[in-house]
C-alpha cells in the first residue's frame, strides 16, 4: 500500500508540473495567453445542449463521450450515465452507477463501457442502460475501454492491459508492465482490432499484443527518457493512439510524435514533440496539441512542420480533432477553437463551458460534440 500511495503522489506531482507547462525555469509562472483577435470565417451553430451531472470533476478526468449508431453516451465523474439521441439531444435513458467514474466512455456491440476509480469496469446495455456485468481489475481505470465484440480491452493506471470476456466480464488474459517511477495521471485509451490489442505505456513504448491470448507481437519505443531528474524523464503516452487505415499515430510527453506501421510496429516517420493529449489526422497531415499550448500541423510525407500556431500558449489545450476542413480543440476557459488545416490560421471560435474544455472533441457525420468540464454536452454544426 505504501508503494501505491508513493506512486499516486508522484503521479499527481507530475500532473501539477504539466499544468504549469514544464517549459520555463522562471520563478514566476506566466499566465495563459489572451485570446487573439481574428476575422471570423466559419460560424458554429449550436444544435442542442444538455447537462450531464457534474461533468469532468476536479481530478483531471478525460471523460470523452462515445457515439454508437444514432446514440451518444456520456458520463460524469459521479457515475451518472446518459444515452441521448445524437441528432436531437433527447434523453433515451439515464443510469446512476453511484461510483466515481474515471474512464469513459467505450461503446459498441450492444455495450456501454466505463472504468472507475475503484478499479472496476462496468458494462451497460446500450438499449436501456441496465447493468450487464461488473469486473474488478488491478487499479483505477482512467481511459475508455475498447471492444471488438469478443473481448473488452482495459488499460489500468499501473500500466497493465487486461482482456475481459465481452459477454461475462470474466478475465481472459493480463499483460503486466512496470510503470515508470514518475508518471502523469492518466492513460490513453487502447486500440483493439480483431487481431491486435495495442496500448501506449508510461515508459514511452507502444506495445501490440495478440488480442486472443495476450502474447506480445511487437514493441516500439517512441520516446527515450532523458535528463537528470525524474521530472525530466517523464515520457508518458497519455493521449491515446489514433488508428487510420494501416497506420498508427502516437505522441508522447517530452518525446516524439510518430507514425507506426500497424502490423509490424515499424516507424514510418517521427518528429520531436511533447504532448499528453493526443493527435488528429487528415488531408495527409497530422495535427498535435503541444504541451506548450501551440498546435502544429505536420506533413506526413516529409515529417516536417507545415505550420505552428502558438497564439494560445499555456491555455491547456485539449486533443485536436479534424472537423470538415478545420482542426478543432478546446482550452482551459471552455472555448472551442477552429483553425485551418491548410495554414493553421484561426477561422472560428465558440464558448462551450466556462469551467473549461479539456476532453477531446468528438466528430461524427458532420457534427461535433464537445463535453465541457462542468458537464455541458453541446452538439455543433458548421452554419
Amino acid at each position: 500500500m505504501r508503494d501505491v500511495m508513493r506512486w499516486k503522489n508522484a503521479a499527481l506531482l507530475a500532473l501539477a508540473v504539466l499544468v504549469v507547462g514544464c517549459s520555463s525555469n522562471s520563478k514566476k509562472e506566466l499566465p495563459p495567453a489572451d485570446l487573439p483577435d481574428f476575422t471570423e470565417e466559419v460560424q458554429l451553430q449550436k444544435e442542442w445542449s444538455r447537462s450531464v451531472g457534474e461533468g469532468q470533476g476536479e481530478t483531471f478526468n478525460m471523460l470523452v463521450p462515445a457515439v454508437d449508431g444514432e446514440s451518444i453516451y456520456a458520463a460524469d465523474v459521479e457515475g451518472l450515465v446518459m444515452a441521448l439521441d445524437r441528432m436531437t439531444g433527447k434523453v433515451i435513458w439515464k443510469q446512476d452507477l453511484e461510483v466515481p467514474v474515471s474512464g469513459a466512455v467505450g461503446a459498441g456491440y450492444g455495450l456501454v463501457l466505463l472504468g472507475t476509480l475503484k478499479g472496476e469496469v462496468i458494462a451497460l446495455d446500450t438499449s436501456n442502460g441496465e447493468e450487464k456485468w461488473r469486473a474488478r481489475v488491478t487499479s483505477e481505470v482512467l481511459a475508455a475501454p475498447a471492444i471488438n465484440g469478443d473481448v473488452v480491452l482495459v488499460q489500468t493506471q499501473d500500466d497493465r492491459l487486461i482482456a475481459l470476456d465481452a459477454d461475462t466480464g470474466s478475465q481472459r488474459w493480463i499483460y503486466e508492465s512496470t510503470p515508470a517511477v514518475l508518471t502523469l495521471r492518466g492513460t490513453g485509451s487502447p486500440v483493439l482490432t480483431n487481431r491486435l490489442a495495442i496500448a501506449g505505456l508510461s515508459s514511452g513504448k507502444v506495445i501490440a499484443l495478440d488480442a486472443q491470448r495476450g502474447l506480445p507481437v511487437w514493441e516500439q519505443r517512441v520516446a527515450i527518457p532523458q535528463g537528470r531528474s525524474e521530472l525530466d524523464r517523464v515520457v508518458d503516452i497519455d493521449g491515446g493512439l489514433l488508428l487510420s487505415g494501416g497506420t498508427l499515430y502516437v505522441v508522447s510527453y517530452q518525446g516524439r510524435v510518430a507514425a507506426l506501421e500497424l502490423e509490424s510496429g515499424r516507424v514510418l516517420w517521427q518528429r520531436e514533440a511533447s504532448s499528453s493529449v493526443g493527435v488528429a489526422q487528415g488531408f495527409g497531415n497530422v495535427y498535435v496539441s503541444l504541451a506548450s499550448g501551440a498546435v502544429e500541423g505536420i506533413d506526413e510525407r516529409s515529417a516536417s512542420a507545415l505550420w505552428n500556431n502558438d497564439a494560445l500558449a499555456r491555455r491547456q489545450l485539449s486533443a485536436p480533432e479534424v472537423f470538415s476542413s478545420y482542426v478543432a480543440f478546446g482550452d482551459l476557459e471552455g472555448y472551442l477553437h477552429l483553425i485551418s488545416q491548410v495554414d493553421g490560421r484561426f477561422v472560428g471560435r465558440v464558448r462551450v463551458d466556462s469551467d473549461g474544455l479539456r476532453a477531446r472533441p468528438l466528430v461524427v457525420g458532420g457534427w461535433l460534440y464537445a463535453f465541457g468540464n462542468g458537464g455541458k454536452l453541446v452538439a455543433l454544426t458548421i452554419r
